[in-house]
């Protein structure tokens, strides 16, 4: 009787703590977890409007709320603003799809692109690039596991990211990692620096979560 191999053994339980302990129904079981390609991550937006990030060939859904996509999009708004009087880049928003290493695509819930690392090769409208972008944010979800998150954070930084921020709505806090062992936690009494990669950008943690949570009008 042939042995089988280690892929074979392979149990779902293998499966999800590999991606980083993440619940079993962020997995997309079709096409096959293991087989997925970035097609996939196309089509299956295209058809049911939901986004998936690809990790070793397996599908897995996005994940965000009501709430959390508040503070993402508040703070996409105040980059953009910041960005209207200062030439650097763009912003992306959370449907925006980025092609880190082949075979590895991640979706920021906000990511900045300096002018210098937006993609200049022509490819298909809505195929996806292959970028670093300068500055990352993730927004924490139910969903997501802090395993999940360190793996990311190492993906992040092997790309050539320069920034990443961890939001936490539940905390109130945001943690700012300039590497991969470098980080600092920022409270609701401080403010958001964008340093090197956004010079001059300031926000104030308070104003930002207040108006995110904001459920009357003034």
């Amino acid at each position: 009787m042939a042995s089988a191999t280690a892929e074979e053994d392979q149990t779902v339980a293998d499966l999800l703590d590999r991606l980083g302990g993440i619940p079993a129904s962020r997995v997309r079981l079709v096409p096959t977890p293991g087989t997925a390609t970035e097609q996939d991550v196309i089509d299956v937006h295209d058809r049911t409007n939901r986004l998936c990030e690809l990790v070793d060939g397996v599908l897995v859904e996005k994940v965000m709320g009501f709430d959390e996509s508040r503070f993402s999009v508040l703070l996409a708004t105040f980059l953009v603003a910041f960005l209207s009087r200062n030439d650097l880049g763009t912003i992306v928003g959370a449907d925006g799809m980025m092609r880190l290493f082949p075979g590895l695509v991640r979706i920021p819930d906000v990511a900045f692109i300096s002018w210098k690392r937006y993609p200049k090769k022509t490819r298909k409208r809505g195929a996806i690039p292959t970028v670093a972008p300068d500055l990352v944010v993730e927004v924490l979800s139910k969903g997501n596991t802090p395993r999940e998150m360190t793996r990311k954070l190492d993906e992040y930084f092997r790309a050539g990211v320069i920034q990443v921020w961890y939001v936490d709505p539940k905390r109130r806090t945001v943690r700012v990692f300039t590497g991969r062992d470098r980080s600092v936690v920022l409270g609701e009494d401080q403010h958001l620096d964008g340093g090197d990669v956004l010079p001059g950008f300031t926000l104030s943690i308070r104003d930002w979560f207040g108006e995110a949570e904001r459920t009357a009008p003034r």
